[in-house]
């Protein structure tokens, strides 16, 4: 290999090195709620606003903020067993009160018991939640 094959594949290998950090990074995200769901017996749906940041060479290039859209909240307890319980963790700054409303409608129709949850002390639709929490 010559000189600027090497450093090609520099750039490459440095190029893709934040996309597979990303998907390691959904991966244990992922794990995490199957270890939360097996330990409390209850299906786990994260409504979390985070901050991402896209690196090239180690310097942050661009940030992004990812939000699991509240449509997918509602899609998931939908589409929990009505005999499996729910615990949703919300950690977001708050601000949507209609989407707020809407997952409460969405829990209350749900029969089993069901926990929220925020880990912040900054809380969706101005309620606040303890962590654990605790089943109603």
């Amino acid at each position: 290999m010559d000189f600027l094959n090497l450093i090609w594949l520099f750039f490459v290998v440095s190029s893709l090195t934040p996309l597979l950090q990303q998907r390691v990074l959904e991966g244990r995200r992922l794990r995490l709620l199957r270890h939360l769901e097996k330990q409390r017996s209850s299906r786990v749906i994260l409504l979390v606003h985070r901050q991402e940041a896209v690196r090239l060479l180690g310097i942050p290039v661009a940030r992004y903020i990812d939000i699991e859209d509240s449509e997918q909240v509602l899609r998931a307890i939908r589409l929990t067993p009505p005999d499996l319980p729910i615990d949703l963790v919300l950690h977001t700054p708050g601000g949507l009160v209609l989407a707020a409303e809407q997952i409460a409608r969405a829990l209350i129709r749900h029969r089993a018991p069901c926990a929220s949850s925020s880990p912040i002390t900054r809380c969706p639709a101005g309620r606040s939640w303890r962590w654990p929490p605790t089943r109603s």
